[in-house]
């Protein structure tokens, strides 16, 4: 039994370890520059949209509950914490996700190539979407960090993950993973 509680405490010294060079290494990459930081809009209860849903009309979608505005602070508070470097903010038309980039960074500008396609209303823009992303992708050149505010299914489609509410997904301009962080609330 003894053996047995000793092996746990050696595999869990690991993993942390592991886990803490994971990280090292996510923060040496951000603080070099010219990643891509997907963030999936904090916390909003539900899926998709109501069936009344209007992109102008924050009332007929689905928004941040009050642990999400939270979530979206701590978001921020991790950017500043972390003196990441950021060149601009991104965010998707949907409310979620501006109130989600208004929370954690103040500033930001919306473009439609970042916004859901899960309702069928959408889903017809998904390629002109991921095309428009790329394009957008391609000409960005910074020695800081792009944020792009969005929605699970851009993130699931362009970087082939299934992120959390709130999860930050960074990666190369090849839309390569380097690494995640979930902000829990």
């Amino acid at each position: 039994m003894k053996f047995f509680k000793l092996l746990i405490i050696i595999f869990i010294s690991l993993t942390q370890s592991i886990k803490a060079d994971l990280n090292k290494n996510l923060m040496n990459q951000l603080e070099d520059g010219g990643k891509l930081i997907f963030i999936r809009h904090a916390y909003a209860p539900g899926s998709g949209d109501p069936n009344n849903f209007n992109l102008t009309d924050c009332s007929t979608q689905r928004n941040l509950s009050i642990d999400g505005k939270k979530q979206a602070q701590y978001i921020g508070d991790f950017f500043t914490k972390n003196k990441i470097k950021i060149d601009k903010v991104l965010s998707s038309e949907w409310c979620r996700c501006k109130e989600t980039a208004k929370i954690a960074f103040k500033d930001f500008s919306t473009t439609n190539f970042l916004n859901s396609f899960y309702s069928s209303k959408y889903a017809k823009n998904k390629n002109k979407q991921v095309k428009e992303l790329n394009s957008y992708v391609k000409k960005f050149k910074s020695n800081k960090n792009l944020v792009l505010v969005t929605h699970y299914v851009l993130i699931s489609e362009v970087l082939n993950y299934a992120p959390s509410s709130g999860e930050i997904v960074v990666s190369d301009k090849n839309f390569n993973i380097i690494g995640t962080i979930e902000i829990n609330y």
